[in-house]
């Protein structure tokens, strides 16, 4: 222990792999999805080697590692709550007449909008954008075609609709006209 508050990379491995099939088990159990297990273990690991300078030899290392995993897992089920409300949200929004969106997509100045704020995303959020949003792909689809966990893609997700959404609400001309946007990409 003393030897990875230190820095020791060697000392890390060893807490890491005596710790982590428990922990495991117990995220596992928790979260009952194997990649979101996954993220959350390597995010609590990530965390133990942030802070391992600050950390009390004193105190148990095991209690000290199972809190912070809690942490973790409340932490991605509170966000879980909010994607559901953010997509609640948007299935409102999609109840929006459908010969607006005739008038939405006949008008190509608000197409070149929509693809300008995609198009303003960073590159992987970019990808996952398109092809969840666009080409209809399931979180675990894209998930597995490139190779990052699902509660990533989610992340994605969130970060890209509210950066769309702010670069709309700036440049749209009406109210109208955002609500049609957020409809077309939903």
């Amino acid at each position: 222990m003393l030897r990875m508050m230190q820095g020791d990379e060697l000392a890390f491995e060893k807490i890491y792999r005596l710790y982590s099939p428990k922990l495991y088990g117990n995220l596992l159990r928790l979260l009952k999805s194997v990649p979101q297990t996954e993220q959350i273990l390597q995010d609590v690991f990530l965390k133990v080697w942030e802070y391992r300078s600050s950390i009390d030899p004193e105190k148990s290392f095991r209690s000290f590692l199972f809190k912070i995993a809690e942490n973790k897992a409340y932490d991605f089920f509170r966000k879980a709550a909010r994607d559901k409300k953010l997509e609640a949200e948007l299935i409102a929004l999609s109840t929006v007449n459908y010969t607006v969106l005739e008038e939405f997509v006949a008008d190509d100045e608000k197409l070149i909008l929509l693809k300008n704020a995609i198009d303003k995303l960073p590159p992987q959020r970019q990808q996952v954008f398109r092809l969840c949003k666009l080409e209809g792909r399931s979180y675990r689809e894209v998930s597995e075609s490139l190779g990052i966990s699902q509660s990533t893609i989610s992340d994605h997700i969130v970060k890209a609709t509210k950066s769309i959404r702010d670069h709309l609400e700036i440049h749209s001309r009406t109210l109208l006209d955002l609500i049609v946007i957020l409809w077309f990409i939903s």
